[in-house]
């Protein structure tokens, strides 16, 4: 955690730093989730776990997920099926990262801002100092948290959709083309909450069929 902490100390070249990462860009299934963090003092108790959102157990990053939401100004933004349709996975990330950001800015009624931006693309139409850093939720402490707070976010809300929907196990994988997922579309069909190019390949094969949805 030190580490991260000292990447962003070490990185930063305005007063308030935020980091911002999205969850949800791989999943068949499901709107791609957004978060920016920006820490107004060094993580501290909990926080000192702070780490890749990937590397850490489930039932850590929901204990995280609440530390920093106390610790931070943040803010998760999410892009619907029907606008990662529309603007294709890539931008409908970017734009979820970009409202996330803008309302982290906002509440810290300060433009002296710089924002880190996971992965190799900068948001688009932003007006604010920005760079990205490859790999950064291994690396900084903001991105870090805000990997962090997405991925939950996300996991909560395929959670309710499993309710709804229980025969894709959407509560286990997460809406990504695990077999079961990939069989159970096979059987019943896709929902609204499915990414039709996604699983175009199905579909075009003749295998799956398009449910009659209200």
């Amino acid at each position: 955690m030190s580490e991260l902490i000292e990447f962003d100390k070490n990185n930063k070249k305005r007063k308030f730093l935020i980091g911002t990462d999205e969850a949800g860009r791989g999943p068949a299934a499901g709107g791609v989730y957004a978060a920016a963090v920006c820490f107004t003092k060094e993580p501290k108790g909990l926080l000192e776990a702070l780490n890749d959102s990937k590397k850490l157990t489930e039932e850590k990053r929901v204990l995280l997920y609440n530390e920093i939401k106390l610790n931070s100004i943040w803010a998760i933004c999410t892009s619907s099926v029907e606008q990662i349709e529309e603007m294709n996975i890539l931008n409908a990330s970017l734009d979820a990262m970009k409202r996330a950001c803008c309302e982290v800015i906002q509440k810290l009624s300060n433009t002296d801002i710089e924002v880190f931006v996971d992965g190799n693309k900068l948001i688009k139409n932003f007006e604010y100092e920005q760079k990205f850093i490859i790999k950064g939720d291994a690396k900084s402490a903001s991105i870090a948290a805000a990997s962090i707070l997405a991925k939950v976010e996300r996991d909560f809300e395929m959670k309710k959709l499993d309710k709804k929907y229980p025969q894709y196990k959407w509560a286990s994988n997460k809406g990504y083309l695990t077999k079961s997922h990939t069989e159970a579309i096979l059987q019943y069909g896709i929902t609204e909450y499915h990414r039709k190019l996604f699983v175009r390949n199905l579909l075009e094969q003749g295998k799956a069929k398009q449910l009659s949805l209200v």
